[in-house]
């Protein structure tokens, strides 16, 4: 036999690949042990990246998920490994130094061993400061180069900022594919470069099959040196996920090398289980055409991680459209006409970004503004009427260093709004705020938890953390599902049996009523839990539950330019705008949440507020009127 190879269950990523949630921690304690008894896993990618947004979003404690989640590997000897985003943590934006370090502890001493951080510009900086805090906080440090396609992304590229990044420390490379779309021979070529420099660090490939390339390019990073293989498995592998465990294991013992036997007993036993946890809840989440290849994503490149969640996200925007064209006696377009022109438009804005990988966050950015303007394409209107904040600040140099530079376009935009760039080190821009979060936490009352962990969640995802500790997270997912069983089932509203999933292991609150919109139309929903009984719809609220001051004479509006999650401020340093402020043109007013950012809502108007429409958190359409001026 050949040279051994390592495989690597990429089991969050799998499930992240394919829906918007992942298993719940009574599901994942549940499969662990089947896990490790097939036998052929030297290590699991069980947390990071949305890991811990995604079970706050659904009212589960991440960090009591991470601890029983990893112990079966812990000990089983079977390595754990997260996912991370360097200057961004585990979420969407920045995040304070003192945070950072505090994450990589607190993750080791939850039984995480190796942090794969990975900057979504591929700026060597960020990656630097995450190989030193992981290895202090006693992590093995697993620098990854996001891979993209473009003219400045090449062989040569890669080569160099691997070896930047092992002179920095890294114990390890991970080469990570995460749009399928980097071209088998030059993964290959990547790998012989890494370890023609540095022969004995490990090398890890982690490739998204969803363009048909990855099974070719695990055969040529393999040939070329690498010694670890992530994989996916049944019902979850291929598609926007990864190549399956089955055809990587038999393609590499063919090409003569040594990998451990798999148990398929144990093997049957993990696929019905996530084929169990599909039916339980989560396959209400993913899209049936995220389980195909698609060939059409090799030009505009968006990852699979995203690609995921984009099919369920279009299914609004393209509601959301067709509502605006029927009230203008325009022709509906279809989700493929939107999916199509989207990808026409992110090879149009990408190059005006400066060609940052399409990696998380940046790929959210780039898939957001060219969702945006191919939206606008359909009604007429011009580009660029919406980039948010965090986009700008990538744009604009805050988050790193682009590789390429900014377009024409883009630099007439940011001169006309007055914007200024940064060169400067991205870190040296968020300041410590571990004490701030800290007094806070007393002042509620709330334990910072063991050692820090509590603490340490809160800081990195103060809004969601919020919702979760008061139970408006847990209520707005299971309304959520209510509607999505009902929709199932052929009913207009949200009547069908809404308890929790079954194997929820969060039992504390179950809400007797939650409040569910449905076609426009608000309900109160009475939730029955004996699963011989049948939700009710106790009563129809209407608009007087939101925030209303009439006043006498003409106002004018405020439209939301867009749909999402309606707020007044994005933080806590911020001051609403209240009844009776005076407003100025280019002032914002709210911030409206869409596609995992948050936008600004500025106005075209000056006046007085007489008039807030919705209260935080409530859901708000395209063209609705979000404040009133008089």
């Amino acid at each position: 036999m050949g040279r051994k190879i390592k495989l690597a269950l990429v089991y969050r990523d799998m499930w992240q690949s394919s829906g918007k949630y992942v298993p719940t921690v009574a599901m994942l304690t549940k499969v662990a042990p089947h896990i490790v008894d097939m036998g052929c896993f030297s290590r699991v990618e069980t947390n990071g990246g949305g890991f811990e947004q995604v079970n706050l979003l659904f009212g589960e404690n991440p960090n009591a998920a991470v601890r029983k989640w990893t112990q079966p590997f812990n000990d089983a000897g079977i390595q754990t490994q997260m996912l991370e985003r360097a200057l961004n943590g585990i979420r969407m934006s920045p995040v304070p130094a003192d945070v950072r370090k505090l994450m990589f502890k607190v993750k080791k001493k939850q039984g995480t061993d190796i942090s794969r951080s990975f900057d979504g510009l591929n700026d060597y900086r960020n990656i630097a400061d995450s190989i030193k805090y992981a290895k202090a906080g006693g992590m093995i440090a697993q620098a990854a180069l996001s891979i993209t396609f473009s003219e400045v992304h090449t062989v040569k590229y890669y080569v160099n900022l691997a070896k930047k990044l092992i002179d920095a420390g890294a114990d390890e490379i991970c080469i990570k594919d995460m749009a399928g779309i980097g071209r088998p021979v030059s993964i290959g070529k990547m790998v012989k470069g890494i370890k023609d420099y540095k022969p004995e660090i490990t090398v890890q490939y982690h490739g998204h099959s969803t363009t048909g390339f990855s099974i070719v390019s695990t055969l040529e990073a393999v040939r070329n040196g690498a010694d670890i293989v992530d994989v996916g498995m049944e019902p979850l592998s291929w598609g926007t996920g990864h190549a399956d465990l089955l055809s990587v294991h038999e393609m590499l013992r063919d090409a003569g090398y040594e990998l451990p036997d798999i148990n398929m007993d144990a093997y049957m036993k993990v696929r019905a289980l996530n084929k169990e946890f599909i039916a339980d809840y989560l396959g209400y989440y993913i899209n049936p055409l995220n389980r195909y290849l698609n060939s059409l994503v090799i030009a505009p490149g968006l990852p699979g991680g995203m690609m995921g969640s984009l099919m369920a996200d279009l299914e609004n925007n393209i509601k959301s459209l067709n509502k605006w064209l029927r009230k203008r006696n325009k022709p509906e377009v279809t989700q493929d006409d939107l999916l199509i022109e989207l990808f026409k438009e992110v090879q149009y804005v990408r190059p005006q970004f400066g060609y940052p990988p399409l990696v998380t966050p940046y790929s959210q950015y780039v898939k957001n503004v060219s969702l945006m303007n191919a939206m606008n394409t359909f009604k007429g209107k011009a580009r660029w009427q919406i980039i948010d904040e965090n986009t700008w600040g990538m744009l604009l140099g805050r988050s790193g260093q682009l590789p390429g530079k900014l377009g024409d376009e883009i630099l007439a935009l940011a001169k006309e709004q007055g914007r200024e760039f940064y060169t400067g080190h991205p870190q040296d821009l968020y300041p410590d705020a571990l004490d701030e979060f800290r007094q806070k936490m007393k002042e509620k009352g709330w334990d910072t938890g063991e050692d820090d962990e509590e603490l340490m969640e809160y800081a990195m995802h103060p809004k969601q953390y919020e919702a979760y500790k008061s139970g408006e997270a847990k209520k707005s997912f299971l309304a959520d599902l209510a509607k999505r069983k009902a929709k199932k089932a052929g009913k207009s509203v949200a009547i069908a049996p809404v308890a929790a999933p079954t194997t929820n292991s969060t039992v504390d609150f179950q809400p007797k009523k939650l409040n569910v919109t449905v076609n426009g139309e608000r309900f109160v929903v009475k939730v029955a839990y004996d699963d011989n009984e049948i939700a009710e719809v106790e009563e129809v609220v209407k608009k007087e539950e939101t925030p209303q001051t009439v006043t006498s004479g003409e106002t004018e509006e405020i439209l939301a330019p867009l749909e999402g999650k309606f707020y007044l401020t994005k933080d806590s340093s911020e001051t609403p705008i209240k009844v009776g402020d005076k407003i100025i043109v280019g002032q914002t007013v709210a911030y409206i949440e869409a596609m995992k950012v948050i936008n600004a809502i500025t106005s075209d108007k000056a006046g007085k507020v007489v008039e807030i429409c919705f209260k935080d958190g409530q859901d708000v359409e395209e063209d609705d009127a979000i404040v009133k001026l008089a």
